[in-house]
């Protein structure tokens, strides 16, 4: 029996994942609890917030995340690409930064207009 904590809502559900039963939930006050906990102890995910380095802007970083979440296991290969990421100014809220993120499907976009 695993414990985690859902954060999918502010309520912090306390759930219990039994992985030898399929993967079944308790403890969640709303089905996308027991979608975290299957997802949570089958395959880990993530949304990736950070920022990259930005030319003609007022200030030298643009603050950026990926629009959907990725693998866990591929954070730090994002982490890397995002260190060799510059960006001309201007840039507008939700523009794609970089396509398709490490092979991952996801998008790294802006979060701000600069």
């Amino acid at each position: 029996m695993r414990e985690l904590i859902c954060i999918t809502c502010p309520k912090g559900c306390h759930l219990k994942v039994d992985e030898e039963n399929d993967y079944k939930v308790t403890g969640n006050g709303c089905p996308r609890g027991a979608i975290y906990g299957k997802k949570e102890c089958t395959h880990p995910t993530r949304v990736v917030t950070s920022t990259v380095k930005i030319v003609g802007a007022e200030i030298e970083r643009l603050s950026v995340k990926t629009n959907g979440d990725i693998p866990k296991e591929k954070i730090f290969d994002v982490m890397k690409e995002l260190n060799h990421v510059v960006v001309k100014a201007p840039v507008h809220r939700e523009d794609v930064i970089v396509s398709d993120i490490c092979g991952t499907g996801v998008d790294l976009v802006a979060t701000k207009d600069l």
